[in-house]
């Protein structure tokens, strides 16, 4: 179902003009508007959900199929080093626009494109407790 108040619905469903480079019954894959690199690709599928944990899992399943095959693309086409393939979900993730969508982004050895994190670790036998109570509520 399509939200009327949202932009990227707006944007997966043709309303506004795009340069798309995929499109099916279910996603549109457009070029960002605002790009980390040239080439950056956004994936949006046509029904509405805010994030992941709101989307039906065949469109996350195609939508993610769709990434392979963009990032073998755009490594073609580009002659990228290297791909990200990043969706984030929630505002404390970094999601900006609550429309579920995945961005493909070409990477290049000195670009100055950031996408980083200060690791941090886990005390003996932690991973394993945290990595127990998923499994259980899987």
């Amino acid at each position: 179902m399509k939200d009327e108040n949202c932009i990227f619905c707006k944007l997966a469903n043709g309303d506004i003009p795009t340069a798309t480079v995929y499109e099916d019954e279910y996603l549109r894959a457009i070029m960002d508007a605002a790009p980390a690199n040239k080439g950056h690709i956004i994936i949006l599928p046509k029904s509405h959900a805010a994030d992941i944990c709101e989307l039906n899992d065949e469109y996350v399943s195609r939508a993610f199929v769709l990434a392979k095959k963009l990032a073998v693309t755009l490594k073609k086409l580009t002659g990228c080093d290297g791909v990200n393939i990043l969706q984030n979900n929630g505002e404390a993730a970094g999601q900006t626009v609550f429309h579920f969508h995945v961005h493909v982004i070409p990477r290049f050895k000195d670009d100055d494109c950031t996408i980083v994190w200060k690791p941090t670790s886990y005390e003996d036998g932690e991973a394993s407790e945290v990595a127990k109570k998923i499994a259980e509520l899987l």
